[in-house]
């Protein structure tokens, strides 16, 4: 990642030659052959390519294969340098970066499989409402992956933080996904052909294309917030030009349920102020989470002890 800032800053060609080397063998040691991967079913697809379930020597994965086009050598080194970055990432909410295939024919990044899938669909799947408790652990999952990110150095702006790159493993542990390939998306939403862009999740500034910085991912975070209260689709009864206008020019903003715990509904405001340096970081909003968390434990232990009571008089009574 480091070699094009090398190259340019020094003049000399040796120099130049040593890192291109080391970056050709930093490279080398994730990348994955196409032929072992065994393709299934598409489980995902995004505005520059198309997930599947796929089996990698004999381990379920999950790869992003990027939309079949023209890979010119200016996008491959682009992939390659966020690829490197992607692997220097650890964290236990952030999804696992496994290799990629880097060639003239594909670009495919291959990652852990989480078998839940997105959040975006628990959600809307999830008829029944979702345990306050786990809606707070949810919560504390994507914020402490968040603030990993914003944490790194370079700090790593996520730009699509959304439900359905949300993905929930066996233990309804949430990780951050599909983050960090921002720079290949050419085209921005409010050109793309597929319509795929997904207004809804986006800070104002973000969709008035102006300059934006680590607190368009809080404004984003809010949206999840809400998802987790409502189980609702964002803006779900409008079009993107719609929601571009509501959120970019009008200042709108989703409708919070009067019956939302007001401390949760204070988080999600705080993270829809207009103005990006009023919005909390994710270190702010996690000590809140966690303030949340508690409140909820004792209200549980609170309803055992008096279920508990209850069915102690009625044994009693029967009696």
């Amino acid at each position: 990642m480091n070699s094009s800032s090398s190259i340019s800053s020094t003049g000399s060609s040796n120099s130049s030659d040593i890192d291109r080397v080391d970056y050709e063998a930093d490279y080398l040691d994730y990348e994955i052959i196409w032929e072992d991967l065994v393709i299934g079913e598409q489980v995902g697809q995004g505005c520059c390519g198309t997930v599947y379930h796929a089996l990698w020597n004999g381990s379920d994965v999950a790869a992003k294969v990027f939309s079949k086009q023209e890979y010119s050598d200016e996008m491959i080194n682009t992939f390659r340098q966020e690829v490197s970055m992607m692997k220097k990432l650890r964290h236990p909410n952030i999804i696992l970066f496994m290799g990629a295939v880097m060639s003239q024919q594909r670009l495919c990044i291959v990652t852990e499989f989480l078998p839940r899938g997105s959040l975006f669909r628990l959600l809307q799947k999830n008829t029944g409402k979702l345990d306050p408790r786990r809606r707070v652990n949810m919560a504390i999952d994507i914020a402490r992956g968040m603030n990993y990110l914003h944490s790194s150095i370079p700090t790593v702006v996520h730009r699509d933080l959304k439900s359905p790159n949300l993905l929930v493993d066996k233990n309804w542990t949430v990780k951050v996904a599909d983050f960090g390939l921002s720079r290949l998306k050419l085209e921005t939403f409010l050109t793309t052909k597929t319509g795929k862009g997904t207004p809804q999740w986006m800070a104002p500034e973000v969709l008035r294309s102006e300059p934006s910085n680590e607190k368009s991912d809080v404004f984003s975070y809010g949206v999840v917030l809400w998802e987790l209260v409502t189980q609702k689709v964002p803006w779900g009864t409008l079009n993107s030009m719609q929601v571009i206008g509501a959120v970019g020019f009008m200042d709108h903003r989703l409708e919070i349920p009067s019956d939302t715990d007001p401390e949760w509904a204070s988080m999600i405001t705080s993270c829809w102020d207009s103005d990006p340096r009023c919005r909390p970081s994710f270190q702010e909003l996690l000590e809140r989470l966690q303030g949340l968390q508690k409140k909820y434990a004792v209200q549980a232990q609170t309803q055992r002890k008096a279920a508990g009571k209850g069915a102690g008089r009625v044994s009693v009574e029967e009696s």
